[in-house]
């Protein structure tokens, strides 16, 4: 029996075996002010993520190897079971041409792990690659050779509930195909180039083998596109990327650099031709822009159910012009901070600029520009994210693949502002099932500190004999009425802080 059908039968076996699903599980985060609107005296302090003293933890291979080059988390990360699965790009040569890869092609290279830290790159037998199959290339099949090419952005999509088997994995990578290739051409909008960033979906039943979606990319038809996620929210899957003028504009038509759109689709192969502006960065928007801030490569994203919370690219011009004969964007660096959503189309920063992952001090492995994946695992008491670093001198400096953790959906806090007096906030309405359980993610709690948690009706009135007092710390603090709740259309919950709480309110659930 070959790996394949190994993975493929322990992928079925584990699917009763997965956290709860995103519908079972609703959550509140601190610094979401859509979900907790209503604020009297508390601010939100996000946290800086901690790198792992081992990063980068996945390595490029040694010389012959698919991603020798380098291995960078333009993918996915997901847990599955007992197991990590990690997709992601590799780079065949060890320089680049004209600022891409030798033939357009760098390979969705595959690696699994126990513990998230130390990885193993598993010989799949499915490419032939310098004269055998013992490499981690994952195949892609189409009538279009250029359609199986990937060269950029990669983003796979479990949903392991899909009643086709072979449409369980899904995935949306960029290809940069001759436009002579493309079926239904582009838009008269923008240049026209030879080579177009175009957006191809694929699926697998295994998430090693995959087969392209139709006989076009995605965004035939439209603009050039460069993809960079894969989602379902709501009816819709929806991707988002980059595009910069000439092929987009701000508001008012004047230019812009990189911004996010978002396509949709309803079936997964027919996708919208109109897009809408999912993310610009602040200074982007002001009139005039702030001299050379950008987004880069759209947004690293993670679904929990009714909300969307991600890392996005804070690109940052040089400041001053490579030399002549220098690759064109050295200089450029990134930092990733935190995005979200609650429609899964608009997205915003709680806190402007701040950097969840920030590029290291100079010398360090990651200390010029920052990737974002599709990475994030609820571990233990940790949140894990992986992502990696983009030389953009065009050397491949030390373009690998980094993990770093928060408290477990720690990414930020309310807390009191002022000492003095005391505090609560109010959560936006949502139904109640009488079934769901309600919990805290809170620290700085204790029996002399306690938070107050009421349960209110239509009218944002309490609900008599649904008030508690919460004095315990922890990741999934209980909170539990004198009676049980019955199912309601319309509630909400109001948190109260005493004077002087030290109190920290990471998150709250909603859980069957």
């Amino acid at each position: 029996m070959n790996f394949r059908v190994i993975l493929f039968i322990l992928t079925l076996s584990c699917v009763a075996n997965l956290s709860p699903t995103q519908a079972d599980e609703r959550v509140f985060f601190a610094f979401d002010d859509h979900s907790i609107p209503w604020r009297h005296n508390l601010k939100v302090s996000l946290v800086e993520a901690e790198k792992h003293s081992g990063n980068p933890v996945l390595r490029r291979g040694p010389k012959g190897a698919p991603d020798h080059g380098h291995a960078i988390l333009y993918g996915t990360v997901i847990k599955d079971g007992e197991t990590f699965r990690m997709w992601y790009l590799g780079m065949i040569q060890t320089e680049i041409e004209k600022g891409q890869a030798p033939g357009w092609w760098r390979p969705m290279c595959y690696a699994e792990s126990q513990d998230g830290i130390n990885w193993t790159k598993p010989e799949l037998g499915l490419v032939e690659f310098n004269g055998n199959k013992k490499n981690n290339i994952c195949l892609i099949e189409s009538p279009i050779h250029s359609m199986t090419r990937v060269n950029d952005f990669l983003s796979v999509l479990y949903e392991p509930n899909d009643p086709n088997p072979n449409r369980r994995y899904k995935v949306a990578y960029i290809a940069h195909m001759p436009y002579d290739d493309i079926k239904g051409g582009m838009s008269n909008i923008g240049v026209k180039e030879h080579r177009v960033g175009t957006t191809i979906c694929a699926t697998s039943a295994d998430g090693l083998s995959w087969k392209v979606v139709g006989d076009r990319p995605a965004n035939a038809g439209g603009e050039r596109f460069e993809v960079s996620s894969l989602y379902r929210f709501g009816d819709f899957y929806y991707s988002t990327g980059q595009l910069l003028s000439p092929w987009t504009w701000r508001p008012d038509g004047s230019k812009t650099g990189r911004n996010v759109l978002a396509f949709r689709s309803s079936d997964f192969k027919n996708w919208s031709q109109a897009t809408a502006h999912a993310y610009s960065r602040p200074g982007q928007l002001t009139n005039p822009p702030v001299e050379g801030e950008q987004m880069h490569m759209g947004m690293g994203l993670w679904n929990r159910g009714n909300v969307m919370v991600g890392l996005h690219g804070m690109w940052q011009n040089a400041s001053t012009k490579p030399e002549k004969g220098e690759n064109w964007n050295k200089g450029v660096h990134i930092d990733l901070g935190l995005v979200i959503s609650n429609d899964g189309v608009h997205y915003r920063e709680p806190v402007p600029n701040f950097k969840v992952i920030p590029r290291g001090e100079p010398g360090t492995w990651d200390d010029t520009a920052l990737l974002q994946g599709h990475a994030f695992v609820n571990e233990g008491d940790k949140t894990m994210i992986w992502y990696s670093h983009w030389d953009t001198s065009g050397n491949l400096k030390a373009m690998e693949i980094g993990l770093a953790t928060l408290r477990r959906d720690g990414f930020g806090f309310l807390s009191a502002q002022e000492d003095d007096n005391d505090s609560e906030f109010i959560t936006d309405f949502f139904e109640l099932d009488e079934n769901e359980k309600i919990s805290l993610n809170v620290a700085g709690l204790s029996a002399d500190d306690e938070l107050t948690v009421e349960l209110l009706d239509q009218r944002a009135e309490p609900i008599p004999g649904y008030s508690t007092k919460v004095s315990i710390s922890g990741l999934r603090v209980p909170v539990e009425w004198s009676k049980p709740a019955s199912s309601a259309r319309k509630r909400a919950l109001r948190v109260r802080f005493p004077v002087g709480s030290p109190a920290k309110v990471y998150a709250i659930y909603l859980q069957k």
